[in-house]
Parts: structure tokens; sequence; C-alpha cells
């Protein structure tokens, strides 16, 4: 048995000595039982927690932290991230909500709500005096099936079917804060990824070649995709810099333009004004000398990485700059180099000597341009594109942008998952219906106790429509029953249409999801119930 881990158990009674301990035969199970109840109720509360988070109509949750920071969202995996949880099986439950974003991006709420109502079933079946580990091996057979119903119900898409691409994309955004703009948000996470994809490897799919730009000002509408760079900062202006360039040759720097400095931290006292003044030359010759270079390779726009130690730029070079008609954008990250020279097809450049025009970016147009209350940078027309693309998000205020943002990332996961594994199933609770009732019939043929585990857990899948009908204000009972009966006559694909109140044909309403979505669901909460099944005592340690 694996152990979580609380004081260590009582010794021996005084007196009693240690051999008759020994020799004893009768073990007393119920600290093991108490744990493993323990356990289960704290992953339960957690489970809890965020159910009312589940679907279309789920409501939102406002996580206010101690330094006064507020964030209102209803993705699963954010709002468990921001919990505060101390039991060691609960934190499990978060630890699964982020496998669950790490596989499929989306579903994290479904993946906890699911782990949740396992657990639930596991309690009469442990007090009935079923063993943990028969429990965990029906379990992970339950899990195996529960997969093969799933990729039958499945039904085979084209990267060429955008429409289908787009439906999934919405369903996705349907039960954010920001659903009502799934019409705008949805095509532009389509966009986004086919347009990172790599044709000759089209199963990967790195999401860091899509880049999110939040800017304060405008609504959601004004969210667009730019096929380009965008950065959230203004042209250097001092001494009349240029605003807007075009036939641009991009350079982005690593090194400073500025005089030199000793490597130790030293003072040089100058008593003459001669000497000031030769001092004051030098440094304007050194300056001058390397933006000669940089004007003789033909660049006219310079990119220049933050510098931590000193400045990057000063104002003396900023002004030859602006002479010389290049234009600056100053204090770019680090972390943003290598996306930046991949979409400019580019190479950093980290010395002056080194400066050279092969190491150039090529675009049409750099301009720096109004956007709400601040102004961006945006480059376009680049020459040799990289496969690369950048979102620019807007909203009215910070919590709209950040839940925008966290809306958009579920989309593009989702996009990402029907890339990978192409594959569609319907929404809605159908599938889980369908796993439920396959998956009783299939126990009824199991031998002994492992059937009647798989009967119980059978029906713990049917809490993803429960909780959905619950959340839409629907009678649980009511939906729950007829829509078992329309899956026993046949109709696979019927589910939950929260907008309508009752249930029709999900397909037809285009609520549909990736396969991976929720096989990963059914496999990775299936894994941490099993997991924390197995565990029987808690020992704490210093």
């Amino acid at each position: 048995m694996a152990a979580v881990v609380a004081p260590p158990p009582p010794s021996a009674a005084p007196g009693g000595g240690g051999s008759s301990s020994r020799t004893e035969s009768y073990v007393d199970t119920k600290r093991k039982d108490d744990v493993r109840i323990a356990n289960i109720t704290a992953a339960r509360s957690v489970a809890d927690a965020v159910r009312t988070s589940l679907g279309p109509r789920g409501m939102d949750k406002m996580i206010a932290s101690a330094n006064g920071d507020v964030v209102i969202t209803n993705d699963g995996a954010t709002i468990l991230n921001r919990m505060e949880v101390l039991q060691p099986a609960a934190k499990m439950l978060v630890d699964l909500s982020k496998s669950q974003d790490a596989a499929a991006g989306d579903g994290t709420t479904t993946v906890v709500v699911l782990a949740g109502a396992l657990l639930k079933h596991c309690l009469p079946l442990l007090s009935s005096g079923v063993h943990p580990t028969l429990i965990s091996d029906s379990l992970h057979k339950l899990s195996v099936k529960a997969v093969e119903i799933l990729t039958s119900m499945a039904k085979p898409i084209e990267l060429s079917d955008r429409e289908s691409l787009i439906k999934s994309a919405s369903t996705s955004l349907n039960s954010k804060v920001v659903s009502q703009y799934s019409s705008l948000l949805a095509p532009i996470a389509v966009e986004a990824v086919l347009s990172v994809l790599d044709p000759e490897k089209p199963e990967l799919v790195d999401l860091k070649d899509v880049r999110i730009v939040k800017k304060l000002g405008g609504t959601v509408d004004d969210t667009e995709l730019i096929k380009g760079l965008v950065f959230d900062k203004k042209v250097s202006h001092a001494s009349g810099g240029l605003t807007r360039v075009e036939n641009a040759k991009i350079a982005v720097i690593q090194f400073q333009i500025s005089p030199p400095k000793t490597d130790i931290e030293q003072s040089v006292v100058v008593s003459d004004y001669a000497q000031m003044d030769r001092i004051l030359k030098e440094e304007r010759n050194y300056i001058l000398g390397m933006i000669k270079k940089i004007k003789s390779a033909g660049c006219n726009v310079l990119l220049i990485q933050k510098s931590i130690l000193r400045d990057a730029v000063t104002d003396l070079s900023l002004h030859y700059l602006a002479k010389a008609k290049i234009l600056v954008v100053k204090d770019v990250e680090r972390d943003d180099i290598e996306f930046i020279t991949k979409t400019l097809n580019c190479l950093p450049i980290a010395n002056i000597e080194h400066f050279r025009a092969e190491k150039l970016g090529f675009a049409d147009c750099v301009e720096e341009v109004s956007v709400g209350e601040g102004k961006i940078v945006k480059i376009t027309g680049i020459k040799d594109m990289g496969q690369t693309s950048t979102v620019l998000v807007r909203g009215s205020n910070q919590l709209v942008i950040d839940e925008a943002e966290r809306s958009l990332h579920d989309a593009l996961c989702v996009v990402r998952c029907l890339v990978s594994k192409r594959f569609l199933i319907a929404g809605g609770g159908a599938p889980e219906i369908e796993m439920s009732m396959r998956l009783g019939a299939w126990a009824k043929t199991l031998p002994g106790m492992e059937g009647y585990c798989v009967r119980a857990f059978a029906e713990a899948l049917e809490v993803v429509p429960y909780t959905l009908a619950e959340n839409a204000g629907l009678n649980p009972i009511t939906i729950v029953t007829e829509l078992r009966n329309r899956h026993a006559q046949g109709e696979t694909d019927t589910g939950i249409n929260v907008r309508k109140g009752q249930i029709t044909n999900i397909l037809e309403e285009n609520v549909v999801q990736p396969l991976l979505v929720s096989t990963s669901a059914v496999t990775l909460a299936a894994e941490c119930v099993r997991m924390i099944l197995k565990i029987d005592d808690i020992i704490t340690v210093r």
C-alpha cells in the first residue's frame, strides 16, 4: 500500500512488555479505515467546491487573495490553483486538475467532479467490507472499458473541416464568463492554431508559438488575430524619434548602446575640465561608432533587450539613433526574444562586432498605434515569417481581460486536442450517460465482487449530466431519467440542452468536444481515486 502520512502509533502500554504485543494476532484496522474515510471526505469537499461552476450555466467564483488581488473565473484549474489546500489527499485533486490542464487544456472542472463522484461511491463499498485493492482494480478495468466506449462513439474529422473545429472551440467557450463573445474568439483560436501547425509534424502543436498580448481599453469585441508581432510598449520618442517605418530592416540586439563601464565597481576622479570634455567626447565617439556600424548594415528598426545591470540605451544614444532615422523599441523582455526571432526569421545579435545584414529580419511596416489609453507597436507584412501568431486581447477592465485570456487558452487547447487526435464526440452529458449504461450492462457479465464495484462506479458517471441539469436550474432527477430512457432507445447523441431546458440531439445543437478531453478526464480521475484508495495511513515526519 502507498502511504500518505500522522503521528507515530502510541508505544506499547507501560508494563505490558514487548513480547506479548508481538504475539498478538488481532490487528485493529479502525485507524486505517478512519484515515481512508478522512482522505475521501477531504477530497470530496474540494470537488464540491468547484461542482457549481460546471457547464454553460455554471456559476463563477471570485477569488480574493490576501494582498487584495481579485480573480473572477469558472475555470476549474485556476480556482483550485488559487485555493489554499492543506490536506494531502485534497492536494491530489488540485494536481489532478493541473494534469488535465496539461493533457487536454479543457475539462478541468469535469475531471475533479468525476473524481469526487467516484470517491463518494467508494464509501459504501468500503463500509460493506470490500477490500480497497479489489475496488482499485475494478476501477482500472472500468477506465479502460470507458475509453473503448468513448472511442466507439467518436466521429472522425479532418482539419480542413473548419466548421467542426470552430463548433468545438465555441463549446469550450460557452461555459466561460466571456461566452457571449464565443462567435468571435472561437474562429480566432482555430486560425491561431492552424497558422502555427507544422505540416510535417501535425500532431505536435506548441502553444508557446501563439502569443497573447493583453491591452486595457475597448471591449472583448476588439480582440483580433494579428499576422505579425505586437509589443505592449511605446516607441522611444527621445529627440523626435520615428514612429513609423516602411520596408523595415529589423535587428534584435542583446548588447548595450551606452558608454562602456568597468567590470568592477570603482570610481574615477577627474579634476580637470579638459579631461572631462575628453571623456564626454570619447563617449560620444564610442556611441557614434556603434550607430554607424548599425546604419551601415542597413538596419532601420532596433529591438533592444532589457538590461538588468545597466541602461541598455542612454539619452545620448537615443538622440543619435533618432538622428540616424532608426526606430527604437527598448526593454524587450528576455523571455520574448526566442518568439520574436522565430517570427521575424532573424538572429539575435549579442555583440556589435557581429552586426551583419544577414542577421536582420524584414517587414513591410513597423508603426506605433494608439489603442485605448495606451499605445502598441505593430510589425506587419513580415518576410518569410516563422510559424507563429499573436492575439491582441482587449477588455474594459483587468478582470475581463484576464478571464478572456484564460478562456482563449482553453479554446486553443481544445483545437490542439483535435489536431493531435482527430475525433469529436457529443457534449451535454451524452457520453457520460452512454458510458454509465454500457458499463452497467457490462458489470452484469463480470463475476463476483468486480461486477458489484463496476456497477457502483457506472452510476457515479451520471454526476456530470446531473450537475449540468442542476446548475442550469432544471430538475436533475427528471432530466437524467429522461436522458437514460432516450439512450436506452439507442439515441446515443442525446444530451441536455441547457438553452432550451430539455433533452435534444446535442450534435444538431453544435455542442461537441474533442475525444481527448473526455478520455483523459476519465483515465486521470480513475488514476487519482485509485491512489487515494491505496493510502491507509498518514505519517507526519519532521
